[in-house]
């Protein structure tokens, strides 16, 4: 599993810009399976998304199509780890050691 931490780097003006594109981008994702969470960060200074997976490269890659990261105006820090423990809801997610 992966916590795909988004940080802007350009003014909201320009975030929001690309807004509808990166909605819609998140929309094919979670429709694909990838992303089980997401939103802003608060204070409005990025985001976060929970993806699933267990191939780091395939994640990296997804992100860089992301169109927040194609117009420049965030970067991603992505955090892989393996979800031992879940709620019930995230009970198909759970991994083992």
């Amino acid at each position: 599993m992966f916590v795909l931490e988004l940080s802007y780097t350009a003014p909201l003006d320009r975030v929001d810009a690309v807004m509808k594109e990166h909605v819609a981008w998140l929309d094919e994702q979670y429709a694909a399976g990838v992303f089980i969470a997401s939103g802003r960060k608060n204070p409005r200074d990025g985001g976060v998304i929970l993806a699933v997976g267990d191939d780091r490269a395939a994640i990296e890659r997804l992100a860089a199509t992301d169109p927040f990261v194609v117009e420049d105006v965030c970067a991603y820090r992505i955090t892989e780890f393996i979800a031992t423990k879940t709620s019930d809801a995230l009970a198909p997610y759970r991994q083992t050691l």
